[in-house]
């Protein structure tokens, strides 16, 4: 049986991450609406901890914007990239390491920490809570850190309406319909309460939980869909703001869990 690790290198290192959140109007979606959000809590002088930083998409652009930012990632080959692409920057580092053991970082450091993209796969109760306590733990009291999940329902309307329906039934929900997570599963999606219930004995207060990209990634492939370059910029200002209506969280796809730290 393949380990949660093997698994996530294997597929981010044969994939094309560094372009991801360019090359689709989903992946753009994400990417403007995440940044909005981390722009309500970071500013210029801000420390801010990437857990999950794949490429550094967004370390990078932090960092560019004067943040001190320090990056962890898990797939070498991602770090390859993101370490390529800031090599001139001084405000930026960047390790290797897994969201579960942050354990080169102090207590209490950052003012704003971001978890991206290490919930999509962890699925042990265990390492689950690791990750959480983890994030909490190196964010300074009164700091903010976001933690991105995926929604169940998005991963169904997104993979599975290609003739393989059954398919993602059984690999996400047993006979009763409750929501599976289970070793050598590659994403691991949650319903949105299910998610925020995660935290309820966290030192933490829940600020919101908002969707990233709607429903734009399983809309996209459909021949009749369009939103060309001059209408996105309206188009994504108009998205983020219903991005925390709750009737609408279960149909996007990635989403933020949103809180400040006690």
């Amino acid at each position: 049986m393949s380990s949660r690790e093997e698994i996530v290198c294997g597929f981010y290192g044969q994939g094309d991450e560094d372009s991801r959140l360019k090359r689709s109007r989903h992946g753009q979606l994400e990417y403007f609406t995440t940044m909005a959000y981390i722009h309500r809590y970071a500013n210029p002088n801000s420390r801010v901890l990437e857990v999950g930083a794949g490429t550094g998409r967004y370390s990078i652009a932090l960092a560019k914007e004067g943040m001190r930012v320090s990056a962890v990632e898990l797939v070498e080959e991602n770090l390859a990239v993101l370490r390529e692409n800031s090599r001139r920057m001084d405000n930026i580092e960047s390790f290797q390491g897994d969201a579960v053991d942050l354990g080169r970082f102090a207590d209490n450091t950052f003012d704003v920490t971001l978890v991206l993209g290490p919930m999509y796969h962890i699925y042990e109760p265990k390492d689950v809570n690791s990750a959480l306590d983890e994030a909490i733990r190196v964010t300074k009291p009164g700091g903010v850190i976001l933690f991105a999940f995926i929604s169940v329902f998005g991963i169904m309307y997104a993979n599975y309406f290609q003739g393989n329906w059954a398919a993602g039934q059984e690999e996400n929900f047993d006979a009763d319909y409750r929501i599976r997570h289970f070793k050598e599963q590659l994403f691991t999606g949650y319903d949105v309460p299910e998610f925020e219930q995660l935290f309820e004995s966290k030192p933490v207060e829940w600020i919101t939980t908002a969707g990233t990209d709607g429903m734009v990634e399983s809309i996209e492939d459909r021949e009749d869909f369009r939103i060309p370059d001059e209408d996105f910029e309206a188009f994504a200002a108009w998205y983020l703001h219903f991005a925390e209506k709750r009737e609408l969280l279960g149909a996007t796809n990635h989403l933020l869990y949103i809180c400040r730290k006690k």
